[in-house]
């Protein structure tokens, strides 16, 4: 039997960010969709995510839900039965990235949460494709839904989110980690280094794809997660 899937959006995302994948996956495999929005810090929303998940899973993760999963695998690696981890921060924020963020935070306290979204996913974040727009748009759209009250707690979450480098060099299960070929924010160099971290890493490079790769290129990216699902299981 499949392990069922968790779903972890990344920061201002709900649901409809991995809506493809899971329509491509969810008559295989048993979906669920767990918000980082559970606390200020990427421990708490860690623990939130053990405590309504199934005793075996595989996680799914982006950006800050990536850091989310990493954290899952620090807690609990003997529960997690493969990761893959996308457009995923392996390291703390800068300290210039944390003021930067600052400055988005303000923004948001300000009524001015759609600007400071704009200078989070910027257009050129995502490679130019004739749907760009529409997945800005939706961007838009999930971040006005969730509120200011997220993005607060989200942002200070990204902001103190540990360095998860211990955590990659030991853990023994099969990661993917998938990137944007034109991702601004979160390089591919920055993701292989990453993989090369994790013992059983695999570096899949989305193109014509930047750092919303699941909605920029919505088959590629399921059929990457499908290929990696029926991948060999490590023995520990």
């Amino acid at each position: 039997m499949a392990e069922p899937l968790v779903f972890l959006p990344g920061l201002m995302a709900d649901a409809r960010v991995f809506l493809p994948q899971m329509v491509a996956l969810g008559t295989r495999y048993a979906c669920t969709v767990i918000l980082p929005t559970h606390g200020e810090t990427v421990e708490e929303n860690s623990q939130y995510v053990l405590d309504q998940s199934p005793p075996k899973f595989a996680l799914i993760g982006h950006g800050l839900g990536g850091a989310v999963a990493l954290d899952v695998v620090r807690r609990a690696a003997e529960r997690v039965a493969r990761v893959v981890l996308i457009s995923t921060p392996p390291l703390s924020e800068t300290p210039q990235a944390a003021a930067a963020r600052e400055v988005r935070i303000v923004a948001a306290r300000s009524g001015r949460l759609p600007e400071a979204m704009l200078d989070e996913i910027p257009a050129g974040a995502l490679a130019e494709t004739e749907w760009r727009d529409d997945v800005l748009a939706l961007v838009r759209d999930m971040a006005l839904g969730l509120g200011e009250g997220v993005f607060l707690r989200q942002s200070r979450a990204m902001q103190r989110r540990p360095d998860q480098q211990k955590t990659m060099r030991r853990v023994r299960i099969p990661a993917l980690i998938m990137g944007g070929e034109v991702d601004t924010l979160m390089p591919v160099r920055r993701q292989e280094f990453t993989a090369g971290l994790m013992p059983y890493g695999k570096m899949s490079v989305i193109a014509q794809a930047g750092h919303l790769p699941m909605l920029e290129q919505p088959d590629l990216v399921s059929e990457a997660i499908e290929t990696f699902l029926n991948g060999p299981v490590l023995l520990r």
